[in-house]
């Protein structure tokens, strides 16, 4: 497999979008697909089409990025904008995609744009690996009915994201651009891919059970204790003070955590929104009757987190690109470190080709866990050569 990465901080999407595809084509022979991440500045559809008129053949699938992404050449961020893409390429590759607005129902949106994605690919049989993007919203619903077609295959991805969490976000794929829907690419290929996601973050010994959830995000008690309170003596923070989005940025170094049956996975769940009931919001599906760990980090665990990532996926596996899917909560808390934080990355991946995308929720699975959607996550991928 061969890939290359291209970017631009062009004022104009449209020109963003053709120096993209001019960086990351050259000396691709016939480029199947494109992950594409942009600011949300731009205006997707023009950059998409300068790609398209560079390329008409390539197929592209991305989201906005959360500030900024990251290629060998640095971080890639803009008042103007930004655009990066990577490009995979090889004769025994073949991509199907599709993509969907929410629609009435998001499960049976996932099983819709499944079919398509095959029937895009010429396939009909499952892949052995798939990419979603989705809105930072039940993504696991897309995911369910993506399963309900192609089955319990690899996956990875992560959710779509803005800077100021405010909503701004798009997904994108081929033509089309929206903020609240799903995007997939299947991916059909000899080569092996492999991804690693995890939190990186350290168990503590706070744990209790979920004793009470609202509309599946909600976390309203722990232990029959609201859960802002037991989540306060826990971290020793004050509940008073965590309202609102000022639980965003506290609990990123004390997040919290649930485990697959196995135990194979530790799902991170960011508390993100304290209410004035004492419950909170998560950014990723809970269930009650279930235990719920607090875990710790600190800046330096989180920049050691993405390096020790990047070299479980290079154990015994020789890549020929790198796509990095990055938590944007990471990315805020680690602040003016980021610069550290690149430098880490690039050292760590070295002379691969590679893309960092920061995102609002992050996609994968370890050891044949399942697939698992999370947050304040990594999901590190691999494309052998």
């Amino acid at each position: 497999m061969k890939a290359m990465v291209g970017s631009s901080v062009q004022v104009n999407s449209f020109e963003a979008g053709i120096e993209t595809a001019k960086k990351a084509t050259k000396g691709i022979k016939n480029p199947k697909v494109g992950l594409l991440f942009t600011s949300v500045k731009y205006a997707q559809d023009q950059v998409i089409r300068g790609i398209k008129t560079v390329n008409p053949e390539i197929k592209v699938i991305g989201c906005t990025s959360s500030g900024a992404i990251m290629t060998p050449e640095g971080i890639i961020a803009s008042e103007n904008g930004f655009a990066g893409m990577m490009v995979l390429d090889d004769n025994e590759l073949t991509i199907g995609v599709a993509s969907s607005e929410r629609g009435i129902n998001p499960r049976e949106t996932g099983r819709r744009i499944a079919r398509e994605a095959m029937e895009n690919a010429g396939k009909k049989f499952a892949p052995v690996a798939f990419l979603m993007i989705a809105s930072p919203a039940e993504e696991e619903y897309y995911l369910k009915g993506i399963q309900d077609v192609i089955g319990e295959v690899p996956m990875f991805g992560g959710s779509a994201a803005d800077d100021a969490v405010v909503g701004d976000w798009k997904v994108f794929c081929e033509e089309k651009s929206f903020s609240d829907g799903c995007a997939i690419a299947l991916f059909y290929t000899t080569k092996d891919i492999k991804t690693i996601f995890t939190g990186a973050y350290e168990e503590t010994n706070n744990v209790g059970i979920i004793t009470k959830v609202e509309n599946d995000r909600r976390i309203v008690e722990i232990d029959h204790v609201p859960a802002l309170r037991k989540y306060a003596e826990w971290t020793g923070l004050n509940a008073d003070e965590l309202m609102g989005q000022n639980l965003l940025v506290a609990s990123i170094p004390m997040a919290l955590g649930v485990k697959s049956i196995q135990g194979d996975v530790l799902a991170v769940r960011h508390p993100m929104v304290g209410n004035p009931d004492y419950s909170f919001n998560v950014g990723a599906k809970v269930a009650e009757k279930t235990a719920i760990i607090q875990l710790e980090t600190n800046v330096d665990g989180l920049i050691n987190g993405a390096v020790d990532t990047i070299r479980k996926v290079r154990r015994e596996f020789e890549p020929a690109a790198m796509f990095l899917v990055h938590c944007g909560g990471r990315k805020l808390y680690i602040g003016n470190r980021i610069d550290e934080d690149f430098v880490a990355i690039k050292n760590a991946v070295g002379d691969i080709p590679f893309i960092v995308a920061f995102t609002f929720g992050e996609y994968g699975q370890n050891n044949h866990s399942g697939a698992t959607i999370g947050g304040l996550s990594l999901s590190f991928t691999g494309f052998a050569k």
